[in-house]
């Protein structure tokens, strides 16, 4: 089975398509369904079906993330307020504003 190598690609990326874990571990579609149905009936992920629809055409999957796992935000992101604050200036500052 391949359930290590799932878990290892869902902390990385977190919520993602059994087709999208297919693809990035280089594992066949059936395999990785197969470790994902065994994988949820431990408890160790969550999933559920959804249909997306690409072009009119729909493309039916599971959508999956390790149970109870909340991956860290990346540190280049900052929030929208800082970023708010940063753009505008103060009121004793020498900015000059077009």
């Amino acid at each position: 089975m391949h359930t290590a190598l799932i878990i290892d690609c869902l902390k990385k990326h977190g919520q993602l398509l059994d087709l999208e874990i297919s693809e990035e571990t280089g594992i066949p579609l059936s395999a990785v369904r197969f470790s994902l149905s065994a994988l949820s009936e431990r408890g160790e992920i969550s999933h559920c079906s959804v249909t997306r629809y690409d072009n009119g055409k729909p493309i039916k999957g599971s959508l999956c993330r390790i149970a109870g796992f909340s991956p860290s935000f990346s540190m280049n992101r900052r929030s929208a307020a800082k970023n708010r604050n940063q753009n505008r200036s103060s009121p004793g500052s020498s900015a000059k504003h077009p």
